[in-house]
C-alpha cells in the first residue's frame, strides 16, 4: 500500500513542475500592470498594459486550468503501458464525465440540493471546466475520475477483439467502457459532492480558528512526511485545491496581488490562511543554518571537500526550493536532526505568520520573488525587512542548534565520517567491474550514473516500475534484499537513497527526469 500511496504521490507532482515557471510569469505581469507600482505607464488604456496583459493572462494559463491539467498528467506516472493514449483517454473521459454532471444538475439539480441557476463561484459550489458547468471538485474530483481512467486503461486497453472489431481496440475500447461508467459516477458526485463542499466548509471555518496551532501543525507535517514521500499529499489541496480558500492559495493569492500591491495594509489582513504556503522560509533560512552548522563541525582536513559539497545543495534549496539533496544528507545518518529540523520550520513558519508575514512563501527564492518580493516591495517593504531579520535570527537558532547536537551526539553529518575519505570511490570500482567484464567507460555520465543506480538496486530483474518526482527517482523493486544501502548511493555519486520496503527513492536533484529516461533504456 505505501509503494502505490508513494507513486500516487510522485505522479500527482508531475504537473506540479509547471507552476514554477506560471509562478513567475504571473509575478511579472502582475508586477508591470500595476498602476500603483508603475504608475500611468501601467493604466488600463495604455499599451504598454495591453502588451503585458497578454503575457499576464498566458501566465494564468496553469493556474485557471488546474483540474484540467491534474486529469491529464496522473497517467504520465500511473499508466502501465501507452501512457500518452492514457492521457488522451483521461482528457476525453474526464470531459465526458462533466458533460454527463452537467446535464444531471441542469434537469435535476434541486432534487441533489444544487441551484444550477446560480453564478459560477464564490459559494454556489458551481465552476467552468472548459466551457462546461459544473460541480465545482477541484483537483479531488479530477484525480478521482483520471484514477478511474487509468484503472481501465492498464485493465482493457490490450483486449483482444475479433478481427472485425479491431477498430474499436485499444483506446477507442476504453473510451466505450468508460463512457458507461461515468454515467453511474456522475450520478454519484451529483449526489454526494454537494454534501461534501459543506464538509470543506466546515472544514475552512475549523483550520481558519485554528490560528497559529493550524499553521504549525501542517508546516511541521510538510517537513516530517519527506522522508515517505508523502508531502506532496498533505499541502496538494491547500495550494492547488478550495480547502482554505477557493481555487487554492496559489491561484487566490495570484488574483490578490494587484490590490495588495496598491494597499499598505498588512499582507496578513488579506489573506491569513497563506500562513500555509510558509515552507520556503525553513527551505532559505533553516538549510543555510544547518549547511553551516555541517560546515562548522566538520573535521579540519575535509572542510574544503565538505565546501565543495555543501555550495551547490544549499543554493539549489535557496533558490529553488529542492530541500532533498540537503536534507538527505543527514537525514538517515541522523533521523532525530531531521526531527529537529521539522520543529524549528515549523516554528518559523509559525513565526512569520504571528508577524504577519503571509504569501506564497513555499518555494525558493525565485517563486518567492515572482510572486511576492517583486509585485509587492514598493508598499511592503517594511515586512519584507522584517521576513529578512527574522530569517537571519532562525538562520542562528538553526546553526547553534545543530551544531550542539552533532557534537553532543556525534552524528555522522557530511564531513565527520569515520572513513578516510569523502570522495565517491564507488565510481572507480564500478568502472573497474566493468573492465573485468570487458565493457568500455560509458562516455555519458548520466548514463554511466543509471547503470550504477540500477546495480545498487539489484538489476534489471528486480525493477518492478519506475517514476520519478522534482527530484527522485523512485523505484519499486521486488527483492529489497538484493538492493544497497544509502551510503553506496551516495558513493556513486546521487544524494543518497529513501527505502521504505520495496520503495526506493533515490534523490538525483533537479535533472532526474533525463535520468529517468536514461535509466528506462537500460531496462
Amino acid at each position: 500500500m505505501m509503494q502505490k500511496i508513494q507513486k500516487f504521490g510522485g505522479a500527482m507532482f508531475t504537473p506540479v513542475l509547471l507552476f514554477a515557471f506560471a509562478g513567475i510569469a504571473v509575478g511579472i505581469g502582475t508586477l508591470f500592470t500595476t498602476e500603483a507600482i508603475m504608475g500611468s505607464l501601467a493604466a488600463p488604456e495604455s499599451m504598454w498594459y495591453k502588451l503585458w496583459n497578454v503575457f499576464l493572462q498566458g501566465g494564468w494559463t496553469v493556474f485557471n486550468q488546474l483540474p484540467l491539467l491534474f486529469a491529464v498528467s496522473l497517467p504520465i506516472g500511473l499508466a502501465t503501458k501507452q501512457n500518452a493514449r492514457c492521457c488522451m483517454e483521461a482528457l476525453v473521459l474526464y470531459l465526458t464525465f462533466h458533460y454527463f454532471l452537467n446535464t444531471i444538475l441542469s434537469q435535476w439539480g434541486p432534487a441533489f440540493g444544487v441551484d444550477f441557476a446560480a453564478e459560477t463561484g464564490g459559494t454556489s459550489g458551481l465552476t467552468m471546466i472548459a466551457s462546461i458547468k459544473t460541480l465545482d471538485m477541484g483537483m479531488i474530483g479530477a484525480l478521482a475520475v483520471s484514477g478511474l481512467v487509468i484503472y481501465l486503461h492498464n485493465r482493457f486497453f490490450d483486449t483482444e477483439l475479433p478481427e472485425w472489431l479491431g477498430s474499436f481496440s485499444g483506446s477507442t475500447f476504453v473510451f466505450m467502457i468508460g463512457f458507461f461508467v461515468m454515467i453511474p459516477v456522475a450520478f454519484l458526485a451529483a449526489l454526494i459532492w454537494p454534501k461534501v463542499q459543506l464538509g470543506i466548509t466546515a472544514f475552512q471555518g475549523f483550520v481558519t480558528s485554528a490560528g497559529a496551532l493550524g499553521i504549525w501543525v501542517f508546516n511541521f507535517l510538510e517537513r516530517a512526511l519527506i522522508p515517505f514521500g508523502l508531502h506532496h499529499l498533505l499541502y496538494s489541496p491547500f495550494y492547488y485545491d478550495n480547502i482554505v480558500v477557493p481555487g487554492g492559495l496559489y491561484a487566490y493569492w495570484a488574483n490578490l496581488l494587484p490590490e495588495i500591491a496598491s494597499s499598505t495594509a498588512s499582507l496578513k489582513s488579506f489573506c491569513p490562511e497563506a500562513g500555509f504556503t510558509a515552507s520556503g522560509f525553513a527551505k532559505m533560512f533553516g538549510c543555510t543554518g544547518a549547511a553551516l552548522a555541517f560546515y562548522s563541525t566538520a573535521k579540519p582536513e575535509k572542510k574544503k571537500q565538505v565546501f565543495a559539497l555543501l555550495l551547490p545543495i544549499t543554493l539549489t534549496a535557496i533558490v529553488c526550493g529542492v530541500t532533498e539533496p540537503i536534507e538527505f544528507t543527514f537525514l538517515f545518518v541522523a533521523p532525530g536532526l531531521f526531527v529537529v529540523h521539522a520543529l524549528l520550520a515549523a516554528t518559523l513558519a509559525t513565526t512569520m505568520w504571528l508577524a504577519g508575514i503571509v504569501g506564497i512563501n513555499s518555494g525558493g527564492l525565485i517563486e518567492i520573488a515572482s510572486l511576492n518580493l517583486i509585485p509587492l516591495m514598493r508598499n511592503h517593504w517594511q515586512q519584507y525587512l522584517l521576513m529578512l531579520a527574522i530569517g537571519l535570527v532562525f538562520v542562528g537558532i538553526w546553526f547553534v542548534v545543530f551544531r550542539f547536537l552533532i557534537l553532543k551526539f556525534d552524528f555522522k553529518t557530511p564531513g565527520r565520517e569515520d572513513d578516510a575519505e569523502i570522495e565517491f570511490g564507488s565510481k572507480a570500482k564500478f568502472r573497474e567491474k566493468q573492465a573485468a567484464k570487458g565493457k568500455d567507460a560509458s562516455d555519458d555520465p548520466d548514463l554511466e550514473l543509471c547503470e550504477m543506480i540500477l546495480e545498487g538496486l539489484g538489476g534489471k530483474d528486480n525493477i518492478v516500475d519506475v517514476t520519478n518526482c522534482a527530484t527522485r527517482l523512485r523505484v519499486n523493486v521486488k527483492d529489497e534484499t538484493l538492493c544497497k544501502d544509502d551510503p553506496y548511493f551516495k558513493a556513486i555519486g546521487t544524494h543518497g537513497c529513501s527505502i521504505n520496503g520495496k520503495a526506493y527513492q533515490v534523490i538525483i536533484g533537479l535533472r532526474v527526469p533525463k535520468v529517468r529516461d536514461k535509466f528506462e533504456t537500460l531496462l
